[in-house]
């Protein structure tokens, strides 16, 4: 197993330790400190499934040992006190220099947690209609944390896996960080290994469900998405590709690695019809029963395995044998990769347990799947799994499947808060049965709704079971809810860009794409209070609508927290003051997605994306005044469409990073001189600035010096969107600098909103005399305050005045 080796440091600096005849304590960095106890007085030094860099460079500490019974060790961030007996809750603990209350910090081992740590994540959503625990993370209001790794799994140096050693001991690794969560997530990633950064592809759209489709039904029904403008990247095929129910399977048939003929006659036509559609396909694996005698590669992993085939018993699953995993890997799966497929869902839901005490067999398989993936793929590719979540360390093997989520409200109304909040464990992966799987009810706005969340999750993946009531092709459904599933989808692909170039960045820092928002505002008590709001990325914030339209408005009410700074809405154009808690209200067109002064998000132009999810031929900036703003957007040159081909876009500004030759293109706006600037990258360029207060006619923009015209086009739509377009045509050389200069210290502007309000009353579902006061007070001369007070006098329902009042409160400057 010497070929599933992985990089690794799990050996600590000599520095950095101090220790006794049964203890030691290892200060990792600045907010890390591990702690052990071996009766036995050996301690360990490999790598755990959680750890398995150790070897950081000396951070400041002091030691003082009285010889008898007092260690303390003393960092900038902790005073630790130990008695140098077996760890207990009198005899070692720690206090913490952090001011995060007024009466201090003080952490007892053993001591039980309590509601203060954030949460981590769960293994599965399987079953889950609503809340769940999701356990706990390294990020903790009270300014520390504890990781108990004293019962995982170690890999063994040699590239398989061994047990701890028995006997009495201890492993944890105490985490101290007080308001500094990004900190202690960099450290975590430290230790643990940073996020692998994921292929381009698998950041489109995915279809999937449980259904026993035929060859041709499923390549008709990827040509109708095509059809209907909506872009699809992934073809997921669940269990029904194998053999299941047919009398010569000798067991229940989850598990199967022999194509079902009567349904793919050409299964390597059928994965080359897929990839010609610019489709990557993965195949649905239950591995636990093992291989039966009806697969075709019976007889030989039997040979390999030295298998009595006699009687034709089956060879048994077994993850804690080399053999058997080699044979695996390189007999079964590889025969199934050879025909197509180019990566593995590894549905495994049979528990925690294997033959080997301790062995979790989800982890062996995502490990060595994960691995094997990057070996047969090359050593500069972007492997992914498909796969349940498996413990702290997890993250390394993306993506994670949720498990089989209800089709109900509650269900919606938890996942934006598991997601965000996976990340405060490092998982920041996640792929959820996007509408449901499991029946709950049918709701096509709800539908709709997750479809919109999904857009702004890290992996979209239409799922549902195998009921002719809940497959989400969006053209099933009432046609307001179509639109919006069908725009969302669109949208997906449109910012691609954007979320590609936060996932490369992701290998060198600890930001997952979905974050939560006291990730950013650590000391503001309002960002603990809206755990369904969240960072997509550097630049835009996301408050899913998670409850029902008010039939009266056909608006959605959800109640959000905009931190500092002026945002503007990308859909509506908005803009609003920072710093505050408002309620937005949202027809079922849009969801809440808000960018900052001084955001910049890179998309692609086309409206009408690719399947294939290819470097775009023309990009569309949105940029927002007001602030400096930065933007490193990222490609891998390999992801080049064919019209990009060629030797100066393939070279472009390549670098290797993190085994990948990736293309770094900067842009840059500087709030003073009101100056954007870029690369041309040899593409064409749409840049969007929202709601500006800008003159065009002092817009100039120049390529390499030279002024060019790009004619601006104001924006405008039903929403009150107010944008400004300059459209930059390609040049052949793809350094050439791109410079558009709108004008000293530009602002956002300041929106009229009447002709928005206008329309949201004419849509009001009450009566007419309600109307003409709510217009009155609308059309008024007096002062924001006032119409807002006689609003609330009139005795209206809430969904009355809050869309007016939204509006009205939006930006103080109106």
């Amino acid at each position: 197993m010497d070929q599933y080796k992985f990089p690794c440091e799990p050996v600590a600096n000599e520095q950095s330790v101090v220790k006794g005849p049964q203890y030691r304590f290892t200060i990792i960095d600045d907010n890390v400190l591990r702690y052990e106890w071996a009766e036995d007085g050996v301690f360990e030094d490999r790598a755990s499934t959680f750890a398995i860099n150790r070897k950081l460079s000396k951070p400041e500490f002091r030691v003082r040992d009285n010889g008898d019974n007092e260690l303390s060790i003393i960092t900038p961030s902790l005073h630790l006190t130990y008695d140098k007996k077996r760890f207990s809750l009198s005899g070692l603990g720690a206090t913490f220099t952090a001011k995060i209350t007024l009466w201090g910090a003080e952490w007892r081992y053993g001591e039980e947690p309590g509601n203060a740590n954030l949460g981590g994540t769960a293994r599965t959503l399987d079953d889950v209609d609503g809340r769940c625990d999701m356990g706990a993370g390294i990020l903790s209001k009270d300014g520390y944390a504890v990781l108990d790794d004293s019962d995982s799994m170690l890999f063994d140096g040699s590239g398989f896996v061994t047990p701890r050693r028995p006997g009495d001991r201890i492993d944890g690794y105490l985490f101290c960080y007080g308001y500094d969560y990004q900190g202690a997530m960099q450290s975590f990633y430290a230790i643990s290994g940073r996020q692998p950064v994921v292929p381009r592809w698998c950041l489109g759209n995915w279809w999937s469900r449980y259904h026993a489709y035929d060859q041709d039904e499923y390549l008709a029904l990827m040509d109708k998405f095509r059809a209907n403008d909506i872009p699809m990247s992934v073809a997921v095929v669940d269990m029904d590709w194998h053999w299941v129910k047919e009398d010569h399977v000798p067991h229940t048939g989850w598990t199967g690695y022999t194509w079902n003929t009567n349904l793919f006659r050409d299964p390597a036509g059928f994965a080359h019809d897929l990839h010609e559609r610019g489709l990557k396909m993965t195949l649905n694996d239950h591995p636990h029963a093992g291989i039966a005698r009806h697969e075709e590669v019976y007889t030989e992993v039997a040979k390999v395995l030295g298998h009595d085939t006699t009687h034709g018993d089956p060879i048994q699953f077994d993850p804690t044998s080399p053999e058997f995993m080699h044979a695996f890997f390189n007999v079964v799966h590889r025969r199934l990769e050879d025909q197509g497929c180019d990566f593995w869902w590894i549905d495994w839901q049979q528990g925690s347990h294997s033959r080997t005490p301790g062995f979790d067999p989800l982890w062996l398989l995502n490990h060595f799947q994960f691995l094997d993936t990057k070996r047969t793929h090359g050593d500069d590719s972007y492997p992914i799994i498909f796969s349940r979540y498996g413990g702290p360390g997890s993250h390394r093997y993306p993506v994670g499947f949720s498990g089989d989520t209800i089709a109900t409200w509650a269900s919606l109304q938890f996942q934006p808060e598991f997601t965000a909040t996976s990340s405060n464990i490092g998982y920041g992966w996640w792929s959820h049965d996007i509408g449901g799987h499991l029946p709950g009810y049918r709701d096509d706005e709800c539908t709709a709704r997750w479809v919109q969340f999904g857009a702004f999750s890290p992996i979209l993946r239409l799922h549902s079971s195998l009921s002719r009531w809940m497959s989400k092709e969006p053209w099933l459904y009432r046609n307001d809810c179509m639109n919006a599933m069908k725009a969302a989808m669109q949208q997906r692909h449109r910012f691609i860009p954007y979320i590609f170039s936060c996932n490369a960045t992701s290998s060198s820092g600890a930001l997952p794409l979905v974050r939560p928002l006291y990730w950013e505002y650590p000391r503001n008590p309002e960002a603990y209070r809206y755990p369904n709001q969240y960072f997509f990325g550097p630049s835009l914030l996301v408050a899913p609508v998670v409850t029902p339209r008010d039939e009266s408005t056909n608006l959605a009410k959800t109640k959000v927290w905009l931190p500092p700074l002026r945002h503007v809405d990308i859909f509506t154009g908005t803009v609003y003051d920072g710093d505050r808690e408002i309620d937005l209200y949202r027809s079922l067109d849009f969801i809440p997605v808000l960018a900052p002064e001084g955001s910049i998000i890179p998309t692609e132009r086309s409206t009408v994306p690719s399947n294939s999810c290819d470097n775009p031929t023309c990009f569309k900036v949105l940029v927002v005044v007001g602030r400096d703003g930065a933007f490193e957007l990222r490609e891998d040159v390999r992801d080049d469409s064919p019209e990009l081909t060629g030797p100066s876009i393939a070279a472009g500004n390549g670098d290797k990073h993190n085994n990948t030759t990736l293309r770094t293109i900067p842009i840059r706006f500087d709030q003073a001189a009101g100056r954007l600037t870029t690369v041309s990258a040899g593409r064409d360029w749409v840049i969007r600035f929202l709601a500006p207060a800008i003159e065009t006619s002092a817009i100039q923009v120049r390529i390499n010096g030279d002024l060019v015209s790009p004619a601006p086009k104001t924006i405008e739509n039903n929403q009150g969107m107010m944008a400004i377009d300059l459209k930059i045509p390609a040049v052949q050389d793809p350094m050439s600098e791109i410079i558009v200069d709108v004008g000293p210290n530009p602002q956002l502007a300041v929106l009229d909103h009447t002709p928005v309000l206008g329309r949201l009353v004419n849509d009001f579902q009450t009566d007419f005399g309600n109307k003409d006061r709510i217009w009155d007070i609308i059309e008024s001369k007096q002062p924001t305050a006032a119409k807002v007070s006689r609003l609330l006098s009139l005795g209206t329902d809430e969904i009355f005045y809050g869309p007016v009042a939204e509006l009205l409160l939006a930006d103080s400057r109106t």
